[in-house]
């Protein structure tokens, strides 16, 4: 982030896209994302107004493992609840446990959660993206807000971007893995944050540390 852009009066709202970010995160670094310290960096001083974090509900969860450090916000979402290769199911809590865990996690950093059910279809088809409800959010609030940021790399999000800068106004940044993030949403955004810049945004799960030491 640019700090010489920052202004203290700016009001800040923040949407996280937190099955793209979850997924970003595990691909690119086996780990998962703190949610404290994001919101924290995202917001550098200025007037935090909204922070929302959009989730489905029964897409499974990981296991929850202690924070180190006194972080909180540890947890992320997974396709699937199984162990990762390597990993014991001992670790694993059951399904809707670790679900619970994860958004008292997400409300503890900060978080207001907008949650939906896992859309299944007949023939395995699944459906639960939040891209509708986002914008619908981020145009709603637009009005109180100068600073909108929208925490995802999905390029679905650049006519969003578009809308929020010329229609309301509003410097628009998004925050993202750079590696993972569409080059459209790079370039739509007033200003890029790449999250794999920011201290200890990224933690690692139990079983990278393991391997890191295997290897």
């Amino acid at each position: 982030m640019s700090q010489g852009a920052i202004n203290s009066n700016q009001r800040v709202g923040i949407f996280v896209d937190v099955s793209n970010l979850y997924h970003s995160a595990k691909n690119l670094y086996q780990g998962r994302v703190n949610y404290a310290e994001l919101i924290k960096t995202l917001v550098g001083g200025r007037q935090l107004i909204r922070a929302m974090a959009y989730v489905v509900k029964s897409e499974g969860v990981e296991p929850q493992h202690p924070a180190t450090g006194g972080t909180r916000g540890r947890a992320a979402m997974n396709a699937t609840p199984t162990p990762a290769a390597g990993e014991d199911s001992a670790g694993f809590a059951g399904a809707g446990s670790s679900e619970a865990s994860f958004f008292e996690a997400l409300e503890k950093a900060g978080f207001e959660l907008r949650m939906k059910d896992l859309q299944i279809f007949a023939g395995g088809m699944k459906k639960g993206d939040w891209d509708v409800g986002i914008a619908v959010d981020a145009i709603r609030m637009m009005p109180s807000l100068d600073v909108i940021i929208l925490v995802t790399g999905d390029g679905d999000f650049v006519p969003l971007v578009n809308y929020l800068k010329w229609a309301g106004g509003c410097v628009v940044e998004v925050a993202s893995f750079r590696r993972s993030a569409s080059s459209k949403i790079v370039e739509a955004a007033d200003e890029f944050i790449n999250i794999e810049t920011m201290p200890r945004a990224i933690m690692k799960t139990r079983y990278s540390r393991r391997s890191a030491r295997r290897g």
